[in-house]
């Protein structure tokens, strides 16, 4: 799995951590702003949202594609013990995002009620995709019952009290970036209600954090003593205390009505929980037992796919600036996707 110069499967495993991390800063707020479809009910404000994120939400997703498809193709024992583990979460997870982007379109084109069922399928397309997806996550900080490299649990393992807590954090978490998104995107009466949704997420979202992080130290011995033990500790303290200076930060933009600066303290706490997370699972892909260099394909498939990856990952990132550079300012009403 190693070379002399470097270690393929590590550079593999930042490479879809940074994918993972890519998509849920970018599907994340588009995935909020379809969960505010809850209490945003006027149907030009719903339809300044969408506009919002029209040119950039396909392009978002991209992102989860070279997740999985990375981790398939890289790491295949992790995919096929995660994939038996967590089959239900993630197979909804991927009908709710067909679903609301089926959605998306047809809302434009209907008329009438239609237009009031497409909404309702988008929001609970969003909604459904960000719970399963801190399903997904609960599932793994909770640790999967393996013998040898087979998955031995049950089928409904992955649902727990801790999984569900998980998922609504998740929930509000990207309800919070589509609320900054909007601060920043929009303007006039609804730009001034989604500070207000941006305040009470914050809210929410800090005080999920602070429960996730003490229930998740119980869940295994090994990740209390990594978060806990000395010298550890030295390492894993400044995640918390980061976290406090962003959250203050977050709160004094808001309150000298910012515009883009709480989408970026937000993006930052998100950072920070991955960064988090990454402490809590380092080196296992499938906690607590299976590693990345375990799961690994063989080297020669690695150093092949690497070439692709050198390739695709920065046309990815660059058709995604461009369209960020390009699709840029205030959405008004009547502006936008028709």
């Amino acid at each position: 799995m190693t070379t002399a110069t470097f270690d393929l499967a590590l550079v593999w495993a930042a490479i879809l951590a940074f994918a993972v991390l890519a998509y849920v800063l970018l599907d994340g707020f588009d995935l909020g702003v379809g969960i505010l479809f809850a209490v945003e009910h006027r149907r030009v404000d719903r339809d300044v949202m969408v506009n919002s994120i029209a040119p950039v939400w396909d392009g978002n997703e991209t992102w989860l594609v070279l997740g999985g498809g990375g981790l398939f193709a890289v790491f295949p024992l992790a995919y096929g013990v995660i994939l038996s583990a967590l089959y239900p979460p993630i197979i909804a997870m991927l009908l709710a995002l067909v679903f609301r982007g089926v959605a998306f379109e047809f809302r434009f084109r209907a008329i009438g009620k239609g237009r009031a069922w497409w909404d309702a399928a988008f929001f609970g397309g969003s909604a459904l995709a960000a719970l399963c997806q801190g399903l997904v996550l609960g599932g793994l900080l909770q640790g999967i019952a393996v013998a040898g490299y087979s998955y031995v649990g049950g089928w409904w393992d992955w649902l727990t009290g801790f999984t569900i807590l998980c998922g609504l954090a998740v929930m509000a978490g990207y309800t919070l970036l589509g609320s900054c998104w909007l601060v920043w995107r929009t303007e006039g009466e609804l730009h001034e209600r989604c500070r207000r949704h941006a305040r009470t997420m914050a809210v929410t979202v800090l005080a999920l954090i602070v429960v996730v992080t003490l229930w998740t130290p119980m869940l295994q011995n090994a990740l209390s003593a990594r978060w806990f033990r000395w010298p550890d500790l030295l390492f894993t303290a400044w995640v918390p205390v980061l976290v406090v200076l962003l959250a203050i930060g977050f709160f004094r933009s808001l309150s000298a009505r910012r515009h883009l600066l709480p989408l970026l303290f937000s993006y930052g706490i998100f950072v920070l929980c991955y960064a988090g997370l990454l402490i809590s699972l380092y080196p296992n892909l499938v906690p607590p037992s299976i590693s990345f260099r375990a799961a690994a394909a063989p080297h020669s498939s690695l150093a092949f796919l690497l070439v692709g990856a050198a390739i695709t990952v920065p046309m990815i990132l660059g058709y995604t600036v461009y369209a960020y550079s390009v699709f840029k300012g205030k959405m008004r009403a009547g502006e936008g996707y028709h």
